[in-house]
């Protein structure tokens, strides 16, 4: 993407008052981040759920200013930007609707390989929990799945560390930027699995790694993988923070249970014993549940019978897309078709009563 495109999404992120669900829906609107900061004011008070504060903010003239600063930085580092509209913006996350707008990232990072899974737990990890992860990373090295994690004390950098060991990728979310790494410590592990792997962020270079930035950036980590797993977990603390996102966003959860009396699988119990994770003593139990035996193979009945369905130029025009790009939000449908929202949904009506299209939770759409 062009610098200049960059820097007007640099922009709506340093907008007081918009968040990334806000920033979204003001750009499925007005067609572009630019258009969002050069919109009358009169045209953004006709858009529903912008108020004036959000206005105010878009209307500062800092957040220009402030966004070519980060986008020097960005250039000056080799830093890759990506939005959630661009192609190679990780295809899981762009499915959530509080995604971030734009990630920044460091590293060879290739999400091409559909088996990603985020695995978190304790800063405190004990010999239980390391010698389960341990083995676990082993046992799957043969699928070559992704591993996520968010290069903390205990489970997380365990968790980086094993997968490099096993010669898989592996990928850090960040809660600061790029120009510092916390914890220090974690330094040397963060730049080999640049090699194979790297770094997520959405946070600008001057970040302090504040409390709430882990927590917020927890839906990342749980955004990004078709499921997360619980190693070791108190009664609470982030990894338990990080499964509840999952569930929300109808991702897979998995827990492994421990003694009753173990303070660090207090957790992980709980979140069995409420239905909030599957208990899981293996790497057979998540391969088994995920379904990784099965080879990925594109369904020749169902290219057949799009044969004998009569879709006009519109239809056509958004199932192809589907089709090309999965399953997609309503918003991005529409932007990327080039449609008004409602036209967008009467034409995904129309598709999905000739049997070639089909709705899914959170106004999400794909082909059949």
């Amino acid at each position: 993407m062009k610098n200049s495109d960059i820097l007007y999404y640099l922009a709506l992120q340093s907008a007081e008052g918009i968040g990334d669900i806000n920033a979204k829906k003001l750009i499925a609107h007005c067609g572009s981040a630019q258009a969002v900061i050069e919109e009358k004011t009169k045209t953004l008070e006709k858009i529903p759920g912008i108020g004036t504060f959000t206005i105010r903010g878009l209307k500062n003239r800092s957040i220009i200013k402030n966004a070519e600063r980060e986008l020097e930085f960005i250039n000056n580092n080799n830093i890759q930007a990506t939005t959630f509209l661009d192609k190679n913006y990780p295809d899981k996350l762009k499915h959530c609707v509080d995604a971030p707008i734009l990630l920044l990232q460091k590293g060879r990072i290739d999400l091409k390989n559909k088996k990603i899974i985020s695995v978190v737990g304790t800063r405190m990890m004990t010999n239980y929990g390391k010698s389960f992860l341990e083995k676990f990373v082993a046992e799957i090295k043969e699928y070559n799945p992704v591993i996520v994690s968010g290069l903390a004390y205990g489970i997380d950098i365990f968790a980086h560390q094993q997968a490099m060991n096993n010669g898989l990728q592996t990928i850090a979310v960040l809660a600061h930027g790029l120009d510092d790494l916390y914890p220090k410590l974690h330094k040397k592990e963060a730049i080999k699995m640049c090699e194979n792997g790297g770094l997520f962020t959405e946070y600008w270079s001057n970040t302090n790694p504040d409390r709430e930035n882990f927590v917020k950036r927890n839906r990342i980590v749980a955004g990004l993988s078709e499921a997360t797993l619980v190693i070791e977990s108190a009664e609470k603390g982030g990894s338990l923070i990080t499964a509840g996102i999952a569930n929300s966003y109808n991702r897979d959860v998995f827990a492994v249970p421990g003694r009753t009396s173990d303070k660090f699988s207090l957790g992980c119990n709980q979140l069995i014993k409420t239905n909030q994770a599957a208990l899981i003593n293996s790497s057979k139990d998540l391969v088994y549940m995920l379904n990784w035996e099965i080879e990925d193979k594109k369904s020749n009945k169902s290219i057949q019978k799009q044969m004998f369905v009569e879709l006009n130029e519109h239809e056509k025009n958004i199932y192809n897309f589907l089709v090309k790009e999965g399953k997609q939000n309503l918003d991005l449908i529409a932007l990327h078709c080039k449609y008004p929202i409602h036209r967008t949904a009467t034409l995904l009506l129309n598709l999905e009563l000739k049997g070639v299209a089909k709705p899914l939770p959170g106004k999400i759409f794909e082909a059949v």
